[in-house]
């Protein structure tokens, strides 16, 4: 970890919070990620021993906690109280994000793991009736091997299959990946993306009314962006 060598408490904890991917990690362990394979999936750029070495920081200045799972086998991890008066931090740095830096996505920022994951971490599983259902979503614009998601709901959780599980669809979905992605962002409403026929919705009436409450996109996707750009 580099040091500005002042003894300002603001350079103190800038040294800590901006060496880089530690705002991402805190924003997955305050989201909900524990394990060391989620938290890797939310910053899929890091190297695994990079990652490693960055969580042994956190825990070793005490923003970080961990401990053993029931299996005893691996570690968990979780923000400690000093860790959680990071998070304000973080959720102003997505408030600023979503209001100046909004714009069409360049090539390297369109990742199909990431907004998999975003997606699979963000749904409301209990959005539809009974007590389970299926989401099948179809990426039109990628390879075959990474076209079909299928998305399990059962009680309040939600699991991504890669195979289709065999269960009755209730809803089918089908747009291209960037537009998945504006429509997480929030640079696309749900509305405009069916309305311009960008998202493809099929299913009951039912399953159809569900699908806003089941994307369950965040507080942050309502901030409107400052720039002109549309997308």
């Amino acid at each position: 970890m580099r040091s500005y060598g002042q003894f300002c408490p603001v350079a103190k904890a800038a040294e800590l919070f901006c060496e880089r991917w530690t705002a991402l990690i805190i924003r997955d362990l305050a989201a909900g990620a524990s394990r060391f394979s989620e938290l890797h999936r939310g910053v899929p750029l890091i190297s695994p021993t990079l990652l490693a070495r960055r969580l042994r920081q956190l825990v070793d200045e005490g923003v970080v906690e961990r401990q053993r799972d029931e299996t005893g086998k691996t570690w968990r991890y979780r923000l400690s109280e000093a860790g959680q008066e990071f998070v304000p931090l973080v959720e102003a740095l997505g408030v600023w994000g979503q209001r100046w830096t909004r714009r069409r996505l360049k090539e390297e920022e369109i990742d199909l793991g990431l907004a998999i994951w975003s997606l699979e971490r963000s749904v409301e599983a209990a959005a539809f009736r009974g007590p389970s259902s299926l989401v099948r979503l179809e990426l039109t614009d990628q390879p075959a091997h990474k076209r079909l998601w299928w998305f399990l709901n059962e009680g309040e959780r939600c699991t991504l299959c890669v195979d289709d599980p065999g269960h009755g669809v209730d809803l089918y979905l089908a747009c291209t990946l960037p537009d998945l992605i504006y429509l997480l962002r929030g640079d696309l409403t749900l509305q405009r993306a069916r309305g311009e026929e960008r998202l493809e919705v099929i299913g009951e009436a039912e399953a159809e009314a569900a699908l806003a409450a089941w994307l369950n996109l965040g507080p942050l996707t309502e901030i409107a962006s400052a720039r002109n750009e549309t997308v």
